[in-house]
């Protein structure tokens, strides 16, 4: 299995003097993606209704879960990045930790698969799920993860969505009560200035 893994990295990854209008996509791809996840649980939470921001506090609640298990499996089999072992080229600057899974796929993944589970948010996974593939491209063909690293993030990340929504009438009715009485306490001049949603 590793040998397929290195073999598929090495046809994946970028050669040694890449195409530079490629390699800023990629970089682009690999580094600031990721912002999108963010950018959109701020947004839907300042201004979404109740309904989304329950259904966000599941997905996020399956990112972190779904982070924990990857933290937990580093430590368990530690497994080194390309660069770390001297294989193919890396342009993208990494700290030498382990790489599977890939936690920027995952984080992407558990987002996009949570929302899948919600009727009304169907179109926004579907695309944040579409856009995780360029990111997972884009990682390989830098230098720093394995093929595999992202099929252990789709795993851990389909694992991680299902139980956060499974077992959400568990958690989520007082997650929500903390969540909503916070955000009343912090955002309260904003709210009642009809900036942010009640």
């Amino acid at each position: 299995m590793e040998s397929l893994n290195q073999a598929l990295f090495l046809w994946m990854n970028a050669p040694a003097q890449p195409d530079p209008f490629l390699l800023s996509i990629a970089t682009l791809c690999a580094d600031k993606m990721i912002w999108i996840v963010p950018v959109l649980l701020v947004v839907g939470w300042l201004r979404g209704s109740d309904h989304t921001r329950r259904v966000f506090l599941v997905a996020t609640t399956a990112t972190l879960l779904a982070l924990s298990v990857n933290q937990l499996i580093g430590l368990v089999w530690p497994h080194p990045r390309p660069f770390m072992i001297g294989l193919g080229h890396s342009f993208l600057p990494h700290a030498a930790d382990s790489s599977f899974p890939s936690d920027h796929m995952t984080v992407m993944c558990s987002m996009a698969f949570s929302l899948l589970y919600y009727r009304g948010f169907r179109l926004v996974g579907g695309v944040l799920a579409v856009l995780a593939i360029p990111v997972a491209w884009a990682r390989i063909y830098l230098g720093v993860h394995f093929p595999l690293d992202m099929a252990g993030a789709l795993a851990v990340s389909a694992c991680a969505a299902w139980l956060a929504a499974s077992w959400a009438f568990l958690y989520l009715p007082s997650l929500f009560r903390f969540s909503i009485n916070l955000h009343r306490l912090l955002f309260a001049r904003l709210i009642a200035g009809g900036w942010v949603q009640h």
